[in-house]
């Protein structure tokens, strides 16, 4: 059973950005939907949750009552390599101390050794501390004993990972992973299989460490388990990106919050993706929740704002008829495992067709813009790709139409990362030469964050 903080459930609300006008024969409706929570500490689950028909035996204890309010679980390579450099370890026991430090009193957390076996460091005996100044200590003494050995098989922590998490009665549960090599000491089924396993049960932040590790793993585990992916190419960086890391984890009120899409009869679903932060597509992830129903997952919410692109194909109709197209709406499980979910915040997604050409063939400028930005992220990894099989061509063409999207969307930070893959003649074309050397670390970080994205313009 879920709890949620009295104190810090923020409001949803959903914004629907559309060109719901279609000429006659227009069958695809595509819309931009904004979420954002806001307002946790002050309006509090009982506003919310009263505000969504909640009984008062559903409003749940939180903060203050000895219940943990989260629950996380650091998880740090000590395979033979993380000894070459010897800081590489060093700053790995720096960076958890930093995250323990910065875990808020009450939490549950456990401190877990990873290689071609997964072992507790703290507290150990199968459980979860709670985060206070003695707990705390304790833990960043018992990481002096994190040395590097042996090999890495990563389906190993995360199943240790869910196993301690699950005994913890919070509606917040996180893993931080941290790895510095390949997955080399099991097959990629069994990872597989323990992302599977573990998807929908904690959310997982993945970072890699130095250059030796594989861009897609990291990225994988991060996608299945809705956390965030990226590079740490210089170990002196970890305990600052730790501590971001925590921070974020801590600033998270309120987990399982679902997309639920329904659609009228006759209409197909082509995609569900968030768009921003990043490009992530949930079309598969769906499950069904009743008639013409489907929810996605979206994980943790703190006070933030994520973008949705729903694209939706509907019936043929004629000039002057218009449909609701989909309803999107965010719900949240009762936390009693029975009932019906509660609705925070819907909007509606229209169908109007049309014979005012202006209309029916503008086209939204945020459905534009994030239409942009999920090619950006998908000719970087083609171009990438491109350059590691040898087709320098396809690169050059791939790379050079990321450089004129990044351009011509603002998104400056990946401009600044493929200019270090190739140089940019002109950007506004997109005419780029490859580089002919390239840093590993460069090449890697543009991989890894080539699906972080930035919001539209106004």
């Amino acid at each position: 059973m879920a709890n949620f903080s009295k104190s810090h459930v923020p409001q949803f609300s959903v914004d629907v950005y559309q060109n719901e006008y279609l000429p006659e024969g227009g069958r695809e409706v595509n819309a931009i939907v904004t979420v954002t929570s806001t307002g946790g500490g002050t309006s509090g689950a009982a506003a919310l949750l009263a505000g969504a028909g909640a009984s008062p035996a559903y409003i749940p204890t939180g903060q203050g009552t000895g219940v943990p309010s989260a629950a996380v679980v650091i998880m740090v390579d000590c395979s033979g390599s993380m000894e070459y450099p010897p800081t590489k370890m060093r700053n790995a026991r720096e960076a958890t101390a930093a995250a323990v430090d910065t875990l808020r009193d009450g939490v549950a957390f456990a401190v877990v050794s990873g290689t071609h076996a997964a072992k507790e460091v703290y507290p150990g005996n199968g459980r979860l501390a709670t985060a206070n100044e003695v707990t705390r200590a304790q833990a960043k003494e018992a990481l002096n004993r994190l040395s590097a050995g042996g090999g890495t098989a990563i389906s190993t922590w995360l199943r240790l990972a869910d196993h301690l998490l699950d005994q913890a009665e919070v509606s917040i549960r996180h893993g931080i992973l941290l790895t510095d090599g390949r997955n080399e000491h099991e097959s990629p089924k069994h990872l597989q299989n323990a992302l599977e396993a573990c998807a929908g049960r904690f959310t997982c932040d993945a970072r890699g460490v130095g250059t030796d590790w594989e861009v897609k793993e990291v990225t994988g585990i991060a996608s299945a388990l809705l956390g965030t992916a990226d590079i740490v190419a210089d170990p002196s960086g970890l305990s600052a990106d730790f501590t971001r890391m925590m921070e974020n984890a801590m600033g998270k009120e309120v987990a399982d919050v679902a997309l639920r899409l329904w659609t009228p009869v006759g209409v197909e679903i082509r995609f569900v993706k968030q768009v921003a932060p990043a490009v992530e597509d949930l079309t598969g992830r769906r499950t069904e929740a009743g008639p013409r129903a489907g929810d996605y997952p979206t994980g943790s919410w703190g006070d933030e704002s994520r973008d949705y692109h729903v694209c939706v194909r509907v019936p043929e109709a004629g000039i002057g008829q218009e449909m609701l197209a989909a309803r999107v709406s965010l719900v949240l499980p009762d936390p009693s495992g029975g009932g019906t979910p509660h609705t925070l915040s819907q909007g509606l997604v229209r169908a109007v067709w049309t014979d005012d050409m202006v209309a029916s063939t503008s086209i939204n400028p945020q459905v534009a813009h994030y239409t942009g930005q999920a090619e950006l992220a998908q000719v970087i990894q083609q171009g990438l790709d491109a350059r590691k099989s040898g087709d320098f061509d396809g690169a050059t063409a791939k790379l050079g139409r990321a450089v004129q999207l990044a351009a011509a969307s603002g998104n400056a930070d990946t401009a600044k990362l493929l200019s270090k893959v190739v140089d940019v003649v002109d950007a506004t074309t997109g005419t780029v030469r490859l580089k002919a050397k390239v840093a590993e670390a460069d090449e890697m970080t543009l991989e890894t964050r080539s699906t972080k994205t930035v919001r539209v313009k106004k």
